[in-house]
């Protein structure tokens, strides 16, 4: 008899979760888990209102959870025990989200592996476990080329009055907003990464603009020299990517990666398909 398997890929501005029963998946979106943010009440909290009525009651019998934040051996412990306190029968794996990235995108085969999501990291995949890995620091420290980074950006270029009138008026018919605000939402509010890498959709939605190209280049231009430079592997193995950023830019990233002479792996928006995969065995 197989076994019932739920797998999360977890971000702090949204978690999938995946359920697995007999080849059959079940899938569920709930609210971000950041141990940075949360304690382990609101954690339990949150799942108990957002993940448990969707499952129906299904008896879970492995849980594979792949957590940003969760390199931190505290935070792992600490969304361990959340965990144990809803899935009291179930075998419970944490571990951090790069591994997710991974094993979702590499499989078993060598190959560096990156998020640029709202946060940013890489690493060094040998086809079994993690040789290397390059964490992103998070959004006050570094993080180059996430969500909040270019977001951060963006704020930037407005508060500095540095965008030119065409795009000062694109950015004001998209925000109503103001510098009282976003230094409140920043610095008082909870979840400011989440709320800066919202300001990334502003690059998105305003291609073609010289001043939008210029940040993201830059920003993913940083994450390239900070992180993926510092791995010898990286002239040697594919380099993949996922997340919504990554997924989003990914013509940026495919330049990048001609001018260092890298070779341009996967680009997925989430890595759920390949954990699947890894976890049925079909990889």
């Amino acid at each position: 008899m197989s076994k019932v398997q739920l797998i999360a890929d977890a971000g702090s501005t949204k978690v999938e979760w995946c359920l697995l029963n007999e080849g059959k998946t079940k899938t569920v979106l709930t609210s971000g888990v950041s141990p940075y943010f949360l304690n382990g009440d609101q954690i339990v909290g949150l799942l108990e209102a957002e993940l448990l009525p969707k499952l129906k009651n299904a008896a879970v019998d492995e849980v594979f959870y792949y957590g940003t934040g969760c390199l931190n051996p505290d935070n792992r412990k600490m969304v361990q025990k959340s965990l144990r306190r809803l899935f009291r029968e179930a075998k419970i794996q944490v571990t951090h989200d790069v591994e997710g990235a991974a094993r979702g995108l590499c499989g078993r085969t060598k190959g560096i592996a990156c998020i640029l999501g709202t946060g940013a990291s890489a690493c060094y995949y040998d086809g079994r476990k993690i040789q290397k890995n390059s964490p992103g620091l998070g959004y006050v420290l570094g993080d180059e080329g996430s969500g909040a980074y270019l977001g951060r950006k963006v704020i930037q270029y407005f508060l500095y009055n540095t965008f030119d009138e065409d795009l000062r008026a694109r950015f004001d018919a998209a925000y109503v907003t103001n510098a009282t605000e976003i230094l409140e939402r920043v610095y008082k509010q909870p979840l400011p990464n989440r709320y800066l890498a919202g300001f990334a959709k502003f690059l998105a939605d305003n291609r073609g603009h010289y001043m939008v190209e210029n940040i993201i280049e830059d920003g993913l231009n940083d994450f390239f020299f900070t992180h993926l430079c510092k791995f010898q592997e990286a002239w040697k193995h594919p380099i993949s990517f996922v997340g919504s950023i990554a997924f989003g830019f990914k013509d940026v990233l495919k330049d990048l990666c001609s001018s260092y002479s890298f070779e341009l792996g996967k680009v997925l928006q989430k890595p759920m398909k390949g954990l699947i995969a890894y976890h049925s065995g079909t990889i």
